[in-house]
């Protein structure tokens, strides 16, 4: 009779300790939901002076064309397109871009100098006075497209000689487009949507088009008018 007591006396406090232990699990796991892991950190492209970060994609410096006017990084015209020093795979770009009248530009992803021009390896955000540029009268190469093959809704972009905030976000295939606060497009790089409007658009000359993990971010250059870019980061994601 003493060695049941003992022994019922052993289990109660067995479960006692299990019920302890689960509980103080639990409250580990809610505590980690809770606490999200860090953020990546912000990198500075371009903060209102040179930093170093781009050059020319035919020139090793910074190509005649591009200054620094009121904070901004500008140009007038044809110039030479700019290339960021590092490359970048999966990330979030966040940049302001103003545009004038008639203007047309963009920002290039994951380019590669494995043909002779940029955009022949790197698919496009497009940065576009919809209303009075030739391409604005198509949806596909209308502001904040992806270039040639998927197209952005009317509507969001500002007119000309406003502030647009741009943010471009790739993890892995997945890309998305944003524009002022909306996405405005969500494409998968490789999907067999995508190889199809690719084989149908004039990027199908070149095999290995936003086929890259990992290159260049460029800035388009050698279009006409005038834009105004401020405010460029990046951080890299997982």
């Amino acid at each position: 009779m003493h060695n049941r007591k003992i022994g019922g006396a052993a289990l109660l406090a067995g479960v006692i300790l299990l019920a302890a232990g689960a509980a103080a699990a639990a409250a580990a796991s809610d505590a980690s939901a809770k606490d999200p892991a860090p953020t990546a950190k912000w990198h500075t492209l371009f903060d209102g002076k040179l930093l170093g970060t781009f050059r020319g994609w035919h020139s090793e410096g910074m190509p005649e064309g591009w200054h620094v006017v009121g904070g901004t990084l500008a140009k007038r015209g044809n110039v030479d397109d700019l290339v960021t020093r590092e490359q970048f795979g999966s990330f979030e770009l966040e940049l302001e871009w103003k545009i004038g009248k008639e203007g047309n530009s963009g920002v290039f992803y994951r380019g590669t100098r494995e043909y002779d021009e940029i955009y022949w390896s790197a698919p496009e955000y497009q940065l576009l006075d919809d209303a009075n540029a030739p391409d604005g009268r198509n949806r596909l190469t209308a502001a904040a497209s992806a270039y040639g093959l998927y197209a952005a809704p009317a509507g969001v972009v500002k007119p000309f000689g406003e502030w647009n905030k741009t943010r471009i976000v790739i993890k892995g295939d997945h890309v998305e487009h944003w524009l002022n606060g909306q996405r405005v497009v969500e494409y998968d790089l490789g999907s067999p949507e995508w190889k199809a409007k690719v084989a149908a658009s004039k990027f199908s000359k070149y095999p290995n088009y936003g086929l890259a993990k990992t290159g260049l971010i460029g800035i388009q250059g050698d279009h006409p008018g005038s834009l105004a870019l401020r405010h460029i980061r990046i951080r890299e994601l997982p």
